[in-house]
């Protein structure tokens, strides 16, 4: 059986390959450039590969075993190594912060690779997927909703979005354990649409809840589709595969829910004088929302259109809910697993906030140094957005081996976090690592939770403070004991970091000394 499967397996990747080959033939250009590319990167170190097909075969492995696989590659070829679709088809894999620093300091190299374009259904050419004149437009525009002063307005939205998720975590304390993926989905959704979008949720709406379950399930099939090359054209994949015409049925979801957000918004909404706003309205306005700079920048200089709005409230409610969510999901899960920590947290967060039902300000905040560090170190060991893909723009020098112009890069940052030449050892979990002593000689670019360069994450910050009012919320109010572990959960790449089984488990005890 596993003999057929293999047959199998191995006619479709050859009927494939020379499908790919016939059609570059028609574009003789791009033939020139593949072989340009395949020449050089081909150069570098690398798992054994098969003739003609390369590394294709791992398109067909389980997604939690090729994640592991990924790992051990990276060990074995660091810094630098190739991995090839057939002959033609091959991309750099970084996993040293020096090469990633090579290759993200340029404001050339920002172009994202195609993979990102399965996401242009999707989120259309926000600023995940857009490049060149309009990322840099629309960078420019969103810039002034992270400013200091909004960002400390949105805390108090955080801290009630906090209490309403204790209370929800309150009934859960009766049951062996709780699947905290979900609970903290809703609270990072509800954060971001509030704070960012000017509008509150309720999740007793169907429309809402449904909003949580497709971004999970696209997740899925974009990865899927992304793994079988026969799946790109978007004629056949959309119009004879069930997996197409199930993502045409989510998508729909996902665009809906946007839609309902940015009309709301902008029937409330009224223009305002972004200067104005810079030197005096931070101070009195009460919020300023992502979406209201969009709104008004479509409304006093038009560089911005119906579409391209909606393509920037669907990456942002994207990237600012799910990569938080998983964060907040990995943190819980290293705090119930290392009680020692988790007991320092709840000392200090009573030092700052003393034994009162205060809620934090961003003073307090700031205060939490112990916090600081253990949030710093639960994303070294799991960054959301594991894996960053580029695609040069100019011919690029990297150790030793020439890249070529048009060459995909994957840079893995899950590696470049565990990589024994920046970190000792990397498996351990240590926020120590993160005191100011032991910061003074680590490599910049050693470290990037949130990318680096040009296009590293514009709401990092945001992010940063958003687990922090909700970690304070939950140890003040519970005990954290383990159910899942470092040893005993499945990552598996997709569009974040998750487990295979999309769970993490954690039990939840109300404290009886607790200070809310």
């Amino acid at each position: 059986m596993v003999k057929l499967k293999f047959i199998i397996m191995f006619i479709y990747l050859t009927i494939f390959t020379w499908i790919l080959v016939f059609l570059l033939f028609f574009d003789f250009r791009k033939l020139r450039t593949r072989i340009r590319i395949s020449k050089f990167v081909h150069q570098l170190p690398g798992p054994k590969r098969l003739p003609i097909l390369g590394d294709l075969f791992i398109l067909f492995w389980d997604e939690g075993y090729l994640f592991k696989k990924l790992r051990q590659w990276g060990k074995q070829h660091a810094p630098l190594y190739v991995l090839s679709a057939t002959t033609l088809f091959v991309s750099a894999n970084v996993t040293g912060a020096e090469e990633f620093e090579k290759i993200a300091s340029t404001t050339k190299n920002i172009k994202k690779s195609p993979e990102y374009f399965f996401l242009n259904g999707w989120l259309g050419e926000g600023l995940l997927t857009s490049t060149g004149k309009k990322w840099h437009v629309r960078r420019k525009i969103l810039t002034p909703a992270f400013h200091f002063t909004i960002l400390q307005q949105f805390i108090s939205i955080f801290n009630n979005e906090t209490r309403r998720l204790v209370d929800v975590l309150k009934k859960e304390t009766d049951k062996p354990y709780t699947n905290i993926v979900p609970l903290i989905s809703q609270f990072t959704l509800y954060s971001i649409t509030e704070t960012s979008m000017g509008t509150a949720l309720n999740m007793e709406n169907k429309e809402d809840k449904n909003y949580v379950s497709a971004i999970y399930q696209i997740g899925n099939i974009m990865l899927h589709r992304i793994m079988r090359p026969w799946l790109y054209l978007d004629a056949l994949f959309y119009n004879f595969f069930p997996s197409g015409r199930k993502q045409l049925k989510i998508l729909k979801t996902l665009h809906n829910f946007t839609d309902n957000i940015v009309s709301k918004r902008a029937e409330n909404f009224q223009k305002f004088d972004i200067e104005q706003e810079n030197n005096y309205n931070y101070s009195n306005r009460k919020k300023l929302a992502f979406l209201d700079l969009l709104l008004n920048a479509k409304i006093t200089s038009g560089i911005i259109d119906d579409q391209g709005i909606k393509d920037e409230v669907n990456t942002f409610l994207f990237e600012g809910h799910d990569t938080t969510a998983m964060s907040i999901c990995f943190t819980l899960m290293l705090l119930a697993n290392h009680p020692n920590y988790q007991e320092m947290l709840f000392q200090e967060i009573v030092s700052v906030l003393g034994a009162t039902n205060e809620s934090p300000d961003l003073k307090n905040l700031n205060e939490l140094k112990i916090m600081d560090r253990f949030i710093k170190e639960s994303l070294r060991l799991y960054p959301s957005v594991s894996f960053i893909a580029r695609t040069l723009d100019e011919d690029t020098l990297v150790s030793g081996y020439l890249l070529p112009r048009k060459t995909i890069v994957h840079i893995h940052v899950f590696d470049i976090h565990r990589n024994p030449k920046y970190w000792s050892l990397p498996e351990k979990f240590d926020p120590d690592r993160f005191l100011p002593q032991n910061c003074v000689n680590r490599h910049p670019f050693s470290y990037v939770p949130f990318s680096a360069g040009p296009r590293n994450c514009i709401g990092q910050r945001f992010a940063i403070l958003e687990i922090k009012s909700v970690l304070s919320g939950i140890l003040r109010n519970f005990i954290l004991e383990p159910i899942d572990t470092p040893d005993s959960i499945v990552l598996i790449p997709d569009l974040v970091l998750r487990t295979k089984n999309a769970m993490l488990k954690v039990k939840f005890i109300e404290r009886q000394n607790k200070c809310v």
